[in-house]
């Protein structure tokens, strides 16, 4: 492909499916994203939401690094201060020995769930003032010179994972210039800040040892399908997953009930979510991601595959790539 492209797989729990067959649909689509020549793919931190299994991102990259073999593998991200410094530079550590020059480490310092759930994950309302110096403590641990006299991560040391910082506002921008590190931002479902937050994180960046330019990487929702009927109604099922996930209260919805949900106030909230996304057929989205990577000026798209199925999912994939192949830089 000669635009990067990325994948980013939520893990999503299909009504009806168990944990187990959605790790097994996420080792088939980092398999097919392999095969078909897309970057890496990243798994998102995610707690106390029934609809998404990536919440153990580390063991989830473990697995399917074993079931693949090019392709890089990483977080999207890990939420920081949810964990301390020296444990994620361990996982990411193992990771990086077990499957060399394959792993990233996107970092972000939102819950990745709601404060109830942040509580339970022993996380304080102050933990992430402290973010942009455990940053700097965890790229420490990875590289030669620990910032903690006495600490080694053990693995982890002199693996230098590469660190990603993940954002949605301009903080994120703000940080990743000021660290000299690749900036992704999440504009697959918090499309607000998108031009600012790339256009101050290019002026602003510095170059450090990782990277010696600003380099972008822009959330993007995609439905391919055999035609753009087909991906309209594919677009509909996931607006209905995301509001039911949003503000269905943990219950099982019908699709009946869950378009309700949207006529209620829901939609407003689910289509801003939605404000970048390429629905259509092959050819269709492959033209929607071209002009979308030169109106933000990325680098590498990182594209969220909507689709009620793991088929859909999977053949969303395939057709992007192969409409792809033929786009112009």
């Amino acid at each position: 492909m000669r635009i990067p492209l990325s994948v980013l797989d939520l893990a999503p729990i299909a009504k009806g499916e168990s944990v187990g067959s959605s790790i097994a649909a996420s080792v088939a689509l980092a398999q097919r994203a392999e095969e078909h020549g897309y970057r890496r793919v990243w798994y998102a931190e995610h707690h106390n939401m029934p609809s998404i299994a990536s919440s153990a991102t580390s063991v989830l990259i473990s697995h399917v690094g074993a079931h693949t073999s090019t392709i890089r593998l990483g977080a999207g991200g890990v939420m920081l201060p949810n964990h301390s410094p020296l444990t994620i530079a361990e996982q990411f550590g193992t990771l990086a020995s077990m499957y060399p020059d394959r792993i990233d480490l996107g970092l972000g310092r939102a819950p990745g769930s709601d404060q109830t759930t942040a509580h339970a994950l022993r996380r304080g309302p102050s933990a992430s003032d402290s973010f942009p110096q455990d940053v700097q403590e965890l790229q420490a641990f990875l590289g030669e010179e620990s910032l903690v006299p006495g600490v080694t991560a053990v693995p982890g040391r002199g693996t230098n994972v590469p660190l990603y910082i993940l954002g949605s506002s301009m903080f994120g921008a703000h940080l990743a210039a000021a660290l000299g590190l690749p900036y992704a931002f999440a504009s697959h479902f918090a499309p607000q800040a998108l031009e600012a937050a790339v256009a101050a994180y290019r002026r602003e960046f510095t170059p450090s040892a990782q990277l010696d330019a600003p380099y972008v990487i822009a959330g993007v929702n995609v439905v391919a399908a055999a035609t753009e009927a087909e991906a309209r109604e594919n677009l509909q099922a996931a607006r209905r997953t995301i509001a039911v996930a949003l503000f269905g209260r943990g219950e099982s919805l019908s699709d009946m009930e869950a378009d309700v949900l949207l006529r209620r106030g829901a939609a407003e909230h689910v289509d801003q979510m939605f404000t970048y996304a390429a629905v259509g057929d092959g050819r269709e989205v492959a033209d929607y991601l071209e002009r979308f990577r030169d109106h933000v000026g990325a680098d590498e798209l990182i594209t969220a595959h909507q689709a009620p199925s793991t088929e859909a999912r999977l053949r969303s994939v395939t057709l992007t790539a192969e409409a792809m192949a033929s786009v112009a830089v």
